[in-house]
């Protein structure tokens, strides 16, 4: 309840709104798809089965319904965005994009066709209650940015960026990402020592818990917080220790690739970097990425993909992501 009052405090619903419910009732955004709506006497459309698979039947819904307010998984988004080249979904009023950081080109691409419409990144972790920051996306002030921020805690949430002994972390100096607040869970079902390891009292505000993210982020002077990754994704190669997540806003940020992710395999016998991208070829994508990133931090492998393996909840599937081969650098997947 207090999530969505958030909700309808920051983005308020109309009667006139209507919401398209898309989502897997297993995936946490769910929740503001199926009950946003009843805060304002606005309408929610059930989209068909199947539908949030084509982007074509998407936007016909969306035209044809009259949906004022959506959600994406950032690699679906870009899809949308293909379809929205070809006939532009004007009733859209606000667009959500979660799950997966949003490119700051794919959000200049969103501004660009549909520019009457606003579009919200958002983040949190389930333990949470859905969303615990959003960002209204600026296409002014984003197009500098090699990451778009997560943004401020949403009403009823406090974000608290950490060291290892709790301690807060100036701005711009990077911690752990804790959640306090009213949208923190009990725990996890029957899983007492995962729940003492992630669930800890909150220093700040006695008799309070806050959630253990496991995220990597930082203040930025304006306020808004920037997520740089997962800290248990950290790995150390060639006595190196490298962040994936700066890898992936690196390659984002390359005009032209639509998605990017970037994995450890380890075929070869030793620990390598795997670079996915699609957009652009390889051998275009090493050479730009040469010029962000030290070369330590130069995948050995790049592959292009032009379909990406999803779970059920339209997140990436990383684990279903193609080995690397001899001639991984020029193969398309």
């Amino acid at each position: 309840v207090s999530f969505l009052t958030g909700m309808q405090m920051q983005f308020p619903l109309e009667e006139d709104d209507i919401i398209m419910m898309k989502t897997s009732f297993s995936f946490d955004a769910s929740v503001w798809q199926l009950f946003w709506w009843t805060l304002s006497g606005a309408s929610a459309y059930l989209l068909p089965s199947g539908w949030e698979k084509d982007p074509a039947l998407m936007v016909k819904a969306i035209r044809e319904e009259g949906v004022t307010t959506a959600h994406f998984i950032p690699a679906m988004l870009n899809s949308f965005l293909d379809q929205a080249e070809i006939e532009a979904p004007r009733s859209l009023k606000r667009v959500f994009a979660g799950g997966e950081p949003l490119a700051p080109h794919t959000a200049a691409r969103f501004a660009s066709l549909l520019p009457e419409t606003s579009l919200v990144h958002g983040y949190g972790p389930t333990e949470a209650t859905v969303d615990a920051a959003f960002y209204a996306c600026n296409p002014e002030l984003d197009k500098d940015r090699l990451r778009l921020p997560i943004g401020k805690p949403v009403p009823g949430a406090r974000l608290y960026v950490l060291d290892p002994h709790l301690a807060v972390q100036p701005v711009g100096v990077a911690g752990e990402l804790y959640i306090a607040g009213a949208g923190v869970a009990r725990g996890y079902l029957n899983r007492p020592e995962l729940t003492e390891e992630r669930f800890l009292d909150d220093p700040f505000y006695p008799g309070e818990r806050m959630y253990k993210t496991g995220d990597l982020a930082h203040w930025l002077p304006d306020g808004q917080v920037e997520f740089l990754g997962r800290l248990d994704d950290q790995v150390k190669i060639r006595g190196y220790r490298i962040e994936p997540g700066e890898i992936e806003a690196a390659l984002r940020s390359i005009e032209g690739v639509r998605e990017a992710a970037v994995t450890v395999r380890t075929e070869s016998g030793e620990a390598e970097l795997c670079a996915y991208a699609e957009g652009l070829g390889s051998n275009e994508v090493r050479k730009q990425l040469e010029t962000l990133l030290p070369g330590y931090m130069i995948p050995a492998h790049i592959i292009e993909l032009e379909q990406w393996p999803v779970t059920p909840s339209g997140k990436l599937d990383r684990k279903a992501l193609p080995a690397p081969d001899g001639a991984a650098d020029r193969e398309t997947y």
